[in-house]
């Protein structure tokens, strides 16, 4: 920045001597009819400008990097705040709008840095330093400039405030834009199945018609703005070359020190026109620097505490919830868990099950602490959640879903995502494990073979089994199963059963159900309704009752109540 600064000044100086140089080939050389002062003069001239060109070089590489560079920081700054946010914050926030602020929005600063304020601040030294020169060639004229300049500045002011805030109307509906393209080629299968895509089309369209009439309006305001400025500036400077001539008639100034003052006024009235027409650009950066800066002072509502207290060594896996309340952000009325308590030890495997909204993947969400509740503890080997890290918390429990969660990369990348530093033995090992190596192996690529958006390219039995190899690498004390089997055919299921014993050997094990065949050999089952315990035991104890479990076992295993 100091050399780009040091540029700007020395090509905002170089330009104000070109100026003197007129005048003095005008005067010295043409009025006086000597052909060697003009040669000298003119040379002298032309190495000014060789030099001129040099700093320009400079001058511009470093605006330039300037700008590469602070879009890069700004990028990364914004995505590492973003992961480290919790889910709380998602839950009410599009992934489309936030997508928009980190690419359409980040865009428009870069513009902005990556050369056109630096430019307007070249132009804005440029026109100080033409000020002086204006004073020194002729007050008088000067100062009938300076009496033009409030007239040309006023519209700036009054115009500029309106180009800013449409420029943020227009990043608001360039983000539905980006919402609706997400969220429907992301679900594309079922907008086709349902045969939607001329009502999608539709809605799309409205979105796109609303970015239209806001963007039409800002360039209405924006057009007025540099076409009154073009047409005040230039006509001062018109109003000063007919008072100047006659200043050159009556003998006041030579013609010289006139055409320096036009040549000074008439850079000053550029630069004029090019700081107005910057303003209008960094107003519409402005709006988008609003909404990053909104989205950078979002404060997460899980933070590490100021002095985390360390996880023992080495971990256990003992995991215990007592007396926990918890109300979702979004949904305060409805207690998602009420009074609910839970101990289990390390190496025990105890099932959840109940029906849908009993709170058993709360239980989940308060374990690996993306929530705290509302009132009682959730501890991990003896730490209450929020006396730890969340990091280091986490890095203790393993997680296999429902819905996989596959990357848009090869088999080793998202396997390793479990332990990057694992070396490739280690994760054929892990493969092996989850019975997926064979399946692995027989890709075009084996494990390098990139998997597609999402796992596209696997069924969904392979998407599980590389999730659990990810879990077996990650190698830790929990595991939390989140109906690991539930959406998967009866061939599937059997070899991923399999892979799930292997994994759940010498691991404290939760396991979310609604399937009992799957939970059928717990050490414990822990029935819930309504965020709370109604039961506890073993499947043949609670099937021998007259409760919940029971009935859910009536309907699964069609057999009679007792």
């Amino acid at each position: 920045m100091a050399v780009a600064l040091v540029a700007i000044l020395v090509s905002a100086a170089m330009v104000l001597v070109i100026g003197e140089g007129l005048k003095r080939v005008i005067d010295a050389g043409f009025a006086s009819a000597n052909e060697s002062i003009l040669d000298a003069t003119l040379g002298t001239m032309a190495a000014l400008i060789a030099v001129l060109g040099v700093i320009t070089w400079i001058r511009v590489y470093n605006v330039y990097w300037i700008g590469a560079r602070f879009t890069a920081d700004l990028r990364r700054k914004i995505y590492s705040h973003l992961v480290n946010l919790s889910p709380a914050f998602f839950e009410e926030t599009r992934t489309g709008e936030v997508a928009s602020r980190v690419t359409n929005d980040v865009t428009l600063v870069e513009a902005v840095m990556g050369g056109t304020f630096l430019y307007a601040l070249r132009m804005t030294v440029t026109m100080l330093g033409c000020a002086v020169m204006l004073v020194y060639t002729s007050p008088k004229l000067a100062l009938l400039a300076l009496a033009a300049t409030p007239v040309v500045l006023l519209p700036i002011g009054l115009l500029g405030f309106r180009v800013r805030h449409l420029s943020r109307q227009v990043q608001d509906r360039v983000a539905d834009v980006t919402s609706h393209v997400d969220e429907t080629i992301h679900e594309i299968r079922t907008v086709q199945a349902y045969a939607h895509e001329v009502p999608e089309v539709r809605t799309f369209g409205e979105h796109v018609e609303a970015v239209f009439a806001v963007t039409a309006s800002r360039a209405g305001y924006l057009a007025l703005l540099i076409s009154t400025v073009i047409v005040l500036a230039f006509g001062a400077v018109g109003l000063l070359l007919w008072v100047g001539a006659h200043d050159v008639f009556a003998g006041r100034i030579s013609a010289g020190e006139l055409t320096a003052f036009i040549f000074y006024a008439v850079i000053a009235a550029n630069g004029m026109f090019v700081v107005t027409e910057v303003y209008g650009e960094i107003q519409r950066a402005a709006g988008a620097s609003e909404r990053l800066l909104e989205l950078l002072a979002t404060q997460s509502s899980i933070r590490a505490p100021a002095n985390a207290k360390p996880m023992p060594q080495p971990a256990r896996g003992e995991v215990a919830f007592e007396a926990v309340t918890f109300h979702y952000p979004s949904r305060p009325q409805a207690a998602a868990l009420d009074g609910f308590s839970l101990r289990v030890s390390p190496g025990e495997v105890v099932a959840l099950v109940g029906p849908s909204g009993a709170g058993k993947t709360t239980v989940f969400q308060l374990l690996l602490r993306f929530y705290d509740p509302t009132s009682g503890r959730v501890t991990l080997d003896g730490v209450d959640a929020r006396d730890a890290h969340p990091q280091d918390l986490r890095s203790r429990i393993a997680l296999v879903s429902q819905e996989p969660v596959i990357f848009a990369a090869n088999v080793r990348e998202n396997v390793r995502y479990g332990r990057p530093e694992a070396t490739d033995e280690e994760v054929r090992t892990a493969l092996e494990a989850a019975y997926a190596l064979d399946f692995s192996m027989r890709l075009p690529e084996g494990l390098d073979t990139n998997l597609g958006e999402r796992g596209v390219k696997l069924s969904g039995g392979q998407r599980q089994r590389v999730a659990i190899a990810r879990a077996i690498l990650a190698d830790r004390s929990v595991l939390l199963l989140d109906e690991a089997t539930s959406a998967l055919d009866a061939e599937s299921e059997k070899t991923v059963q399999l892979a799930l014993e292997r994994l759940m050997r010498g691991r404290t094990t939760i396991i979310i159900a609604h399937r009992l065949a799957t939970v059928k050999s717990a050490d414990r089952i822990v029935v819930m309704d309504h965020g709370r315990e109604v039961a506890t035991g073993t499947h043949a104890s609670l099937v021998a009752g007259d409760g919940l479990y029971a009935r859910l076992a009536a309907l699964q295993f069609n057999v009679p109540l007792p």
